[in-house]
């Protein structure tokens, strides 16, 4: 799998340049997942979020779902971006893209992507409310 297909950055991310990462004749499913800023978590109101990542180790965690999901389904065509840095309401933090024969396939890899990156990728989320701040580890754990 190419790392051209992996983006940690702390510019903007764009939907459609991440999705003609894995588009090919062979595929009739595919999938994009975007994952935006939200205004509000457990009844707090959200004012901003703040990612902060191990680059190089979120690169070869990236490429170890990707080799998961090449032995569980046979799948190569995936492309994932994260944002890091400071992300306001709204904006993209998480783009998946996943190209599959099929439509089903293409649902559930792009399903299984994002939950593993949720689950075992080094990047960690601050979230800004009115009233204070609070880390989320992996699997969507405060961190005090």
């Amino acid at each position: 799998m190419e790392t051209e297909r992996i983006l940690i950055t702390e510019e903007p991310l764009d939907a459609a340049s991440v999705t003609a990462l894995v588009k090919s004749n062979a595929n009739g499913g595919v999938v994009t997942f975007e994952g935006t800023t939200r205004d509000e978590t457990g009844g707090r109101t959200v004012v901003r979020l703040e990612y902060e990542a191990y680059p190089e180790m979120a690169e070869k965690t990236f490429l170890q779902i990707f080799d998961e999901v090449q032995e569980r389904w046979g799948i190569t065509d995936m492309a994932v971006a994260h944002r890091i840095g400071r992300l306001e309401l709204g904006e993209a933090s998480l783009i998946v893209a996943v190209a599959a024969p099929h439509r089903a396939e293409a649902f559930a890899i792009a399903m299984y992507v994002v939950d593993r990156i949720k689950e075992i990728v080094p990047i960690w989320k601050k979230e800004f409310f009115e009233d204070g701040s609070v880390w989320v580890g992996a699997a969507h754990t405060q961190i005090p």
